[in-house]
Protein backbone atom coordinates (compact mmCIF):
# COMPACT_ATOMS: atom_id res chain seq x y z
CA UNK A 1 0.00 0.00 0.00
CA UNK A 2 2.54 2.27 0.74
CA UNK A 3 4.64 1.89 -2.17
CA UNK A 4 1.54 2.43 -4.62
CA UNK A 5 0.40 5.53 -2.26
CA UNK A 6 3.84 6.77 -2.73
CA UNK A 7 4.10 6.78 -6.68
CA UNK A 8 0.45 7.73 -7.06
CA UNK A 9 1.61 10.80 -4.80
CA UNK A 10 4.19 11.34 -6.76
CA UNK A 11 2.44 11.38 -9.95
CA UNK A 12 -1.17 13.19 -9.25
CA UNK A 13 -3.37 14.39 -12.11
CA UNK A 14 -5.98 17.41 -12.00
CA UNK A 15 -10.12 15.91 -12.07
CA UNK A 16 -11.01 15.32 -15.22
CA UNK A 17 -7.01 14.37 -16.47
CA UNK A 18 -6.30 11.15 -14.67
CA UNK A 19 -5.44 9.46 -18.05
CA UNK A 20 -2.16 7.84 -16.21
CA UNK A 21 -3.76 7.13 -12.77
CA UNK A 22 -6.38 5.19 -14.71
CA UNK A 23 -3.84 3.39 -16.82
CA UNK A 24 -2.00 2.81 -13.56
CA UNK A 25 -4.92 1.26 -11.64
CA UNK A 26 -6.53 -0.78 -14.58
CA UNK A 27 -2.52 -2.60 -15.22
CA UNK A 28 -2.94 -3.48 -11.75
CA UNK A 29 -6.04 -5.79 -12.19
CA UNK A 30 -4.61 -6.86 -15.20
CA UNK A 31 -1.60 -8.09 -13.86
CA UNK A 32 -3.89 -9.77 -11.19
CA UNK A 33 -6.17 -11.47 -13.61
CA UNK A 34 -8.93 -9.18 -12.36
CA UNK A 35 -11.95 -8.71 -14.79
CA UNK A 36 -11.88 -5.10 -15.17
CA UNK A 37 -13.13 -1.88 -17.19
CA UNK A 38 -11.95 1.58 -17.83
CA UNK A 39 -13.07 4.62 -18.82
CA UNK A 40 -16.57 4.15 -17.15
CA UNK A 41 -17.77 7.41 -16.81
CA UNK A 42 -14.70 8.93 -17.92
CA UNK A 43 -11.79 8.20 -16.39
CA UNK A 44 -13.10 5.48 -13.89
CA UNK A 45 -12.41 1.73 -13.94
CA UNK A 46 -14.20 -0.61 -12.41
CA UNK A 47 -13.07 -4.35 -10.89
CA UNK A 48 -14.97 -7.00 -10.39
CA UNK A 49 -14.43 -10.21 -7.89
CA UNK A 50 -16.38 -12.93 -7.90
CA UNK A 51 -16.84 -15.15 -4.84
CA UNK A 52 -16.64 -19.48 -5.19
CA UNK A 53 -20.27 -19.28 -3.13
CA UNK A 54 -23.49 -17.46 -4.00
CA UNK A 55 -24.04 -14.21 -2.15
CA UNK A 56 -24.44 -10.46 -2.39
CA UNK A 57 -22.77 -8.11 -4.55
CA UNK A 58 -20.85 -5.34 -2.49
CA UNK A 59 -19.07 -2.19 -3.98
CA UNK A 60 -16.29 -0.28 -2.38
CA UNK A 61 -15.57 2.56 -3.88
CA UNK A 62 -12.15 5.06 -3.78
CA UNK A 63 -11.68 8.15 -5.61
CA UNK A 64 -7.68 9.34 -7.28
CA UNK A 65 -7.90 13.01 -8.53
CA UNK A 66 -5.70 15.09 -7.32
CA UNK A 67 -5.90 19.34 -6.71
CA UNK A 68 -4.22 21.83 -8.31
CA UNK A 69 -1.65 22.47 -5.08
CA UNK A 70 1.67 22.86 -5.23
CA UNK A 71 3.56 19.98 -2.64
CA UNK A 72 5.41 21.95 -0.45
CA UNK A 73 6.18 18.76 1.52
CA UNK A 74 9.93 17.75 2.37
CA UNK A 75 9.60 14.05 1.62
CA UNK A 76 10.91 11.40 -0.79
CA UNK A 77 7.78 11.20 -2.57
CA UNK A 78 7.10 14.64 -3.10
CA UNK A 79 4.90 14.85 -6.37
CA UNK A 80 7.08 15.48 -9.30
CA UNK A 81 4.49 17.65 -11.04
CA UNK A 82 4.48 21.34 -10.18
CA UNK A 83 1.38 23.14 -9.31
CA UNK A 84 -0.81 19.40 -8.38
CA UNK A 85 -0.30 17.41 -5.64
CA UNK A 86 -2.66 14.71 -3.50
CA UNK A 87 -3.70 17.18 -1.03
CA UNK A 88 -6.84 15.01 0.38
CA UNK A 89 -5.78 11.64 0.33
CA UNK A 90 -6.85 10.29 -2.90
CA UNK A 91 -3.79 8.27 -3.11
CA UNK A 92 -4.32 6.90 0.00
CA UNK A 93 -8.13 5.67 -1.12
CA UNK A 94 -6.51 4.19 -3.88
CA UNK A 95 -3.86 2.35 -2.57
CA UNK A 96 -5.92 1.24 0.22
CA UNK A 97 -8.19 -0.21 -2.01
CA UNK A 98 -6.20 -2.06 -4.44
CA UNK A 99 -4.53 -3.66 -2.37
CA UNK A 100 -7.36 -4.60 -0.24
CA UNK A 101 -8.72 -5.99 -4.44
CA UNK A 102 -5.69 -7.85 -4.21
CA UNK A 103 -6.33 -9.84 -1.34
CA UNK A 104 -10.03 -10.97 -1.68
CA UNK A 105 -9.25 -11.90 -5.59
CA UNK A 106 -6.32 -14.23 -3.36
CA UNK A 107 -8.89 -15.60 -1.16
CA UNK A 108 -12.10 -15.49 -3.56
CA UNK A 109 -12.30 -19.61 -3.63
CA UNK A 110 -13.41 -19.05 0.17
CA UNK A 111 -15.46 -16.31 -0.41
CA UNK A 112 -19.30 -15.60 -0.65
CA UNK A 113 -21.02 -12.86 -3.02
CA UNK A 114 -19.18 -10.42 -5.46
CA UNK A 115 -17.33 -7.85 -5.16
CA UNK A 116 -17.39 -4.64 -7.41
CA UNK A 117 -14.01 -1.94 -6.70
CA UNK A 118 -15.69 1.52 -7.93
CA UNK A 119 -12.20 3.79 -8.71
CA UNK A 120 -13.59 6.93 -9.13
CA UNK A 121 -11.99 9.96 -11.43
CA UNK A 122 -13.11 13.67 -10.61
CA UNK A 123 -14.44 13.89 -6.33
CA UNK A 124 -12.87 17.32 -5.90
CA UNK A 125 -14.35 19.16 -9.26
CA UNK A 126 -18.10 19.15 -9.78
CA UNK A 127 -20.04 17.98 -11.81
CA UNK A 128 -17.89 15.10 -10.48
CA UNK A 129 -17.13 11.35 -11.40
CA UNK A 130 -19.35 9.51 -9.24
CA UNK A 131 -22.56 10.75 -11.50
CA UNK A 132 -21.49 9.67 -15.00
CA UNK A 133 -19.96 6.12 -13.53
CA UNK A 134 -23.46 5.42 -12.24
CA UNK A 135 -24.88 6.25 -15.48
CA UNK A 136 -22.49 4.24 -17.30
CA UNK A 137 -23.31 1.27 -14.90
CA UNK A 138 -20.90 1.23 -12.09
CA UNK A 139 -23.73 -0.10 -9.78
CA UNK A 140 -25.73 -2.26 -11.65
CA UNK A 141 -26.28 -5.49 -9.42
CA UNK A 142 -24.96 -4.28 -6.23
CA UNK A 143 -27.18 -4.75 -3.15
CA UNK A 144 -24.63 -2.52 -0.77
CA UNK A 145 -21.75 0.72 -1.11
CA UNK A 146 -19.21 1.06 1.54
CA UNK A 147 -16.68 4.15 1.46
CA UNK A 148 -14.29 6.09 3.54
CA UNK A 149 -12.10 9.36 3.46
CA UNK A 150 -8.79 9.03 5.35
CA UNK A 151 -9.42 11.80 7.68
CA UNK A 152 -5.55 13.26 8.62
CA UNK A 153 -7.26 15.39 11.48
CA UNK A 154 -8.78 12.81 13.30
CA UNK A 155 -6.18 10.31 14.98
CA UNK A 156 -4.99 7.21 13.49
CA UNK A 157 -6.86 4.33 15.32
CA UNK A 158 -9.94 6.05 14.92
CA UNK A 159 -12.78 5.20 12.74
CA UNK A 160 -15.64 7.80 12.66
CA UNK A 161 -19.26 7.48 11.48
CA UNK A 162 -22.86 9.18 11.22
CA UNK A 163 -26.55 8.01 10.41
CA UNK A 164 -28.22 10.34 8.15
CA UNK A 165 -26.58 13.40 7.17
CA UNK A 166 -22.77 13.51 7.59
CA UNK A 167 -21.53 15.42 4.63
CA UNK A 168 -23.56 18.67 3.05
CA UNK A 169 -24.48 19.49 -0.05
CA UNK A 170 -22.20 22.42 -2.14
CA UNK A 171 -23.00 24.63 -4.58
CA UNK A 172 -21.56 27.63 -6.22
CA UNK A 173 -22.65 31.31 -6.79
CA UNK A 174 -21.86 33.69 -8.89
CA UNK A 175 -23.40 37.56 -8.79
CA UNK A 176 -22.38 40.47 -11.41
CA UNK A 177 -23.58 44.26 -10.03
CA UNK A 178 -23.36 45.79 -13.01
CA UNK A 179 -23.69 49.85 -12.13
CA UNK A 180 -22.35 53.20 -13.66
CA UNK A 181 -18.55 54.17 -13.44
CA UNK A 182 -17.39 57.32 -13.41
CA UNK A 183 -14.74 59.47 -11.80
CA UNK A 184 -14.00 58.85 -7.47
CA UNK A 185 -14.42 62.69 -7.21
CA UNK A 186 -18.32 63.13 -9.07
CA UNK A 187 -19.93 60.00 -7.00
CA UNK A 188 -23.39 61.72 -7.85
CA UNK A 189 -22.85 60.54 -11.09
CA UNK A 190 -22.37 57.26 -10.41
CA UNK A 191 -23.59 53.74 -9.06
CA UNK A 192 -20.95 52.67 -7.42
CA UNK A 193 -20.68 49.21 -7.96
CA UNK A 194 -18.14 48.62 -4.81
CA UNK A 195 -20.65 50.42 -2.24
CA UNK A 196 -23.91 48.26 -4.08
CA UNK A 197 -22.12 45.00 -3.86
CA UNK A 198 -20.68 45.92 -0.47
CA UNK A 199 -24.46 46.08 0.52
CA UNK A 200 -25.03 42.61 -1.08
CA UNK A 201 -22.43 40.86 0.68
CA UNK A 202 -23.78 42.48 4.23
CA UNK A 203 -27.69 41.79 3.17
CA UNK A 204 -26.72 37.85 2.39
CA UNK A 205 -25.77 37.35 6.12
CA UNK A 206 -29.47 37.92 7.14
CA UNK A 207 -30.25 34.16 5.40
CA UNK A 208 -28.72 31.93 8.02
CA UNK A 209 -29.34 34.29 11.15
CA UNK A 210 -32.85 35.27 9.67
CA UNK A 211 -34.27 33.22 7.02
CA UNK A 212 -33.13 29.47 7.97
CA UNK A 213 -34.77 27.48 11.00
CA UNK A 214 -32.03 27.45 13.59
CA UNK A 215 -32.58 23.46 13.95
CA UNK A 216 -31.51 23.51 10.49
CA UNK A 217 -27.49 23.99 9.27
CA UNK A 218 -26.58 26.00 6.52
CA UNK A 219 -23.38 28.24 5.14
CA UNK A 220 -23.67 31.07 2.98
CA UNK A 221 -20.01 32.29 2.46
CA UNK A 222 -19.36 34.62 -0.30
CA UNK A 223 -15.43 34.02 -1.37
CA UNK A 224 -14.47 36.28 -3.64
CA UNK A 225 -15.17 39.99 -4.28
CA UNK A 226 -13.44 41.67 -7.40
CA UNK A 227 -14.17 45.12 -8.56
CA UNK A 228 -10.88 46.10 -10.24
CA UNK A 229 -10.21 49.89 -10.48
CA UNK A 230 -7.98 52.64 -10.42
CA UNK A 231 -7.33 54.40 -7.46
CA UNK A 232 -9.81 57.51 -8.46
CA UNK A 233 -12.49 55.53 -10.47
CA UNK A 234 -15.93 54.18 -9.49
CA UNK A 235 -16.36 50.92 -11.07
CA UNK A 236 -19.22 50.48 -13.17
CA UNK A 237 -18.73 46.40 -12.29
CA UNK A 238 -18.15 44.12 -9.21
CA UNK A 239 -18.52 40.36 -9.70
CA UNK A 240 -19.02 37.90 -6.35
CA UNK A 241 -18.33 34.43 -6.10
CA UNK A 242 -19.82 32.02 -3.27
CA UNK A 243 -20.84 28.79 -1.74
CA UNK A 244 -23.79 27.72 -0.29
CA UNK A 245 -23.40 24.20 2.10
CA UNK A 246 -26.97 22.37 3.35
CA UNK A 247 -27.95 18.74 4.40
CA UNK A 248 -31.53 19.87 3.61
CA UNK A 249 -33.09 19.95 0.40
CA UNK A 250 -35.68 22.20 1.14
CA UNK A 251 -33.59 24.62 3.35
CA UNK A 252 -31.10 24.59 -0.48
CA UNK A 253 -34.22 25.19 -2.42
CA UNK A 254 -34.91 28.12 0.17
CA UNK A 255 -31.39 30.13 0.09
CA UNK A 256 -31.03 29.91 -3.44
CA UNK A 257 -34.39 31.51 -3.98
CA UNK A 258 -33.73 33.88 -1.10
CA UNK A 259 -30.08 34.86 -2.30
CA UNK A 260 -31.85 35.96 -6.20
CA UNK A 261 -34.65 37.58 -4.01
CA UNK A 262 -31.54 40.07 -1.85
CA UNK A 263 -30.27 40.66 -4.86
CA UNK A 264 -33.23 41.77 -6.29
CA UNK A 265 -34.46 44.00 -3.99
CA UNK A 266 -30.63 45.99 -3.44
CA UNK A 267 -30.23 45.99 -7.09
CA UNK A 268 -34.09 47.79 -7.03
CA UNK A 269 -33.10 50.48 -4.29
CA UNK A 270 -29.65 51.17 -5.98
CA UNK A 271 -31.32 51.49 -9.89
CA UNK A 272 -29.06 48.87 -11.30
CA UNK A 273 -28.50 45.63 -12.68
CA UNK A 274 -27.53 42.31 -12.08
CA UNK A 275 -26.19 38.77 -13.22
CA UNK A 276 -27.54 35.08 -10.47
CA UNK A 277 -25.70 32.24 -11.59
CA UNK A 278 -26.10 29.18 -8.97
CA UNK A 279 -24.83 26.36 -10.07
CA UNK A 280 -25.48 22.87 -7.85
CA UNK A 281 -23.34 20.60 -6.94
CA UNK A 282 -22.95 17.66 -5.02
CA UNK A 283 -26.15 16.62 -2.86
CA UNK A 284 -25.83 16.26 0.94
CA UNK A 285 -24.29 12.89 1.91
CA UNK A 286 -26.67 11.00 3.64
CA UNK A 287 -26.13 7.98 5.55
CA UNK A 288 -28.26 4.59 5.45
CA UNK A 289 -28.98 3.46 8.95
CA UNK A 290 -28.78 -0.23 9.17
CA UNK A 291 -25.67 -0.18 6.94
CA UNK A 292 -24.18 2.10 9.47
CA UNK A 293 -24.80 0.12 12.62
CA UNK A 294 -23.54 -2.61 10.61
CA UNK A 295 -20.24 -0.88 9.70
CA UNK A 296 -19.49 0.15 13.23
CA UNK A 297 -19.55 -3.43 14.22
CA UNK A 298 -17.39 -4.19 11.77
CA UNK A 299 -14.75 -1.39 12.72
CA UNK A 300 -15.39 -2.54 16.28
CA UNK A 301 -13.75 -5.77 15.32
CA UNK A 302 -10.72 -4.52 14.07
CA UNK A 303 -7.68 -4.71 16.00
CA UNK A 304 -6.04 -1.37 14.85
CA UNK A 305 -9.03 0.06 16.03
CA UNK A 306 -9.06 2.05 19.30
CA UNK A 307 -11.63 4.21 18.93
CA UNK A 308 -15.34 4.33 17.08
CA UNK A 309 -17.25 7.17 17.65
CA UNK A 310 -20.15 9.44 16.45
CA UNK A 311 -18.91 12.60 14.22
CA UNK A 312 -20.75 15.62 13.69
CA UNK A 313 -22.07 16.45 10.25
CA UNK A 314 -19.01 18.27 8.26
CA UNK A 315 -19.69 20.69 5.77
CA UNK A 316 -17.30 19.60 3.05
CA UNK A 317 -18.76 18.07 0.07
CA UNK A 318 -18.16 14.22 -1.41
CA UNK A 319 -20.25 13.08 -4.63
CA UNK A 320 -20.44 9.69 -2.41
CA UNK A 321 -23.84 11.27 -2.52
CA UNK A 322 -24.85 9.84 -5.27
CA UNK A 323 -24.29 6.25 -4.57
CA UNK A 324 -25.93 6.20 -1.86
CA UNK A 325 -29.35 7.77 -3.78
CA UNK A 326 -29.14 4.69 -5.35
CA UNK A 327 -28.65 1.28 -2.86
CA UNK A 328 -28.07 1.19 0.68
CA UNK A 329 -24.81 2.16 2.15
CA UNK A 330 -22.38 4.41 4.87
CA UNK A 331 -19.52 6.74 4.13
CA UNK A 332 -16.90 7.07 7.12
CA UNK A 333 -13.97 8.46 8.16
CA UNK A 334 -11.10 6.80 9.21
CA UNK A 335 -8.15 8.77 11.76
CA UNK A 336 -5.22 9.07 9.47
CA UNK A 337 -2.93 11.97 11.21
CA UNK A 338 0.37 11.54 11.09
CA UNK A 339 2.68 10.70 13.82
CA UNK A 340 4.55 13.19 16.06
CA UNK A 341 2.33 16.16 15.06
CA UNK A 342 0.32 17.80 18.11
CA UNK A 343 -1.71 19.43 14.75
CA UNK A 344 -2.39 17.94 10.88
CA UNK A 345 -2.05 20.28 8.03
CA UNK A 346 -5.45 19.98 6.73
CA UNK A 347 -7.03 18.92 4.21
CA UNK A 348 -6.04 20.93 0.75
CA UNK A 349 -2.93 21.92 2.28
CA UNK A 350 0.37 22.26 0.75
CA UNK A 351 1.55 20.44 3.34
CA UNK A 352 -1.07 17.82 3.89
CA UNK A 353 -0.06 14.49 4.61
CA UNK A 354 -1.42 11.16 6.12
CA UNK A 355 -0.19 8.97 8.40
CA UNK A 356 0.14 5.52 6.33
CA UNK A 357 -0.57 2.94 8.64
CA UNK A 358 -4.75 4.21 8.46
CA UNK A 359 -4.71 2.80 5.20
CA UNK A 360 -4.37 -0.94 6.66
CA UNK A 361 -6.94 0.07 8.96
CA UNK A 362 -9.42 1.45 6.40
CA UNK A 363 -8.61 -1.68 4.22
CA UNK A 364 -9.13 -4.17 7.11
CA UNK A 365 -12.33 -2.11 8.01
CA UNK A 366 -13.75 -2.51 4.72
CA UNK A 367 -12.53 -5.65 3.61
CA UNK A 368 -14.98 -7.01 7.36
CA UNK A 369 -17.73 -4.97 6.16
CA UNK A 370 -17.54 -6.31 2.37
CA UNK A 371 -17.10 -10.05 3.82
CA UNK A 372 -19.45 -9.82 6.61
CA UNK A 373 -22.23 -8.64 4.92
CA UNK A 374 -22.70 -11.86 3.39
CA UNK A 375 -23.08 -13.70 6.15
CA UNK A 376 -26.83 -13.38 6.51
CA UNK A 377 -29.98 -13.16 4.29
CA UNK A 378 -31.05 -9.79 5.80
CA UNK A 379 -28.85 -7.09 7.31
CA UNK A 380 -31.32 -6.69 9.97
CA UNK A 381 -30.67 -9.52 11.80
CA UNK A 382 -27.04 -9.00 11.26
CA UNK A 383 -27.15 -5.76 12.83
CA UNK A 384 -29.00 -7.47 15.56
CA UNK A 385 -26.27 -9.92 15.86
Amino acid sequence: MVEIRRFLHQHPELSFQEVQSADYIKSFYDKLGVEVKGNVGGNGVVAKIYGAKPGKTVALRADFDALPIQDEKDVPYKSLIPGVMHACGHDGHTATLLVLAKVLHENRAELEGNYVMIHQHAEEYAPGGAAPMIADGCLEGVDVIFGTHLWALNPTGTIQYRVGPVMAASDRFEIIIQGKGGHGAQPHKTKDSIVIASQLVMNLQQIVSRRVNPIDSAVVTVGSFVAENAFNVIADRARLIGTVRTFNEEVRADIEAEIERIIKGTCYASDTTYEFIYEKGYPAVVNHKAETEFLIQCAGSVPEVDTVEETEPHMGGEDFSYYLQKVPGTFFFTGAKPDGVDEAYPHHHPKFDINEKAMLIAAKTLGLAAINYQKTNTLSTLVKQ
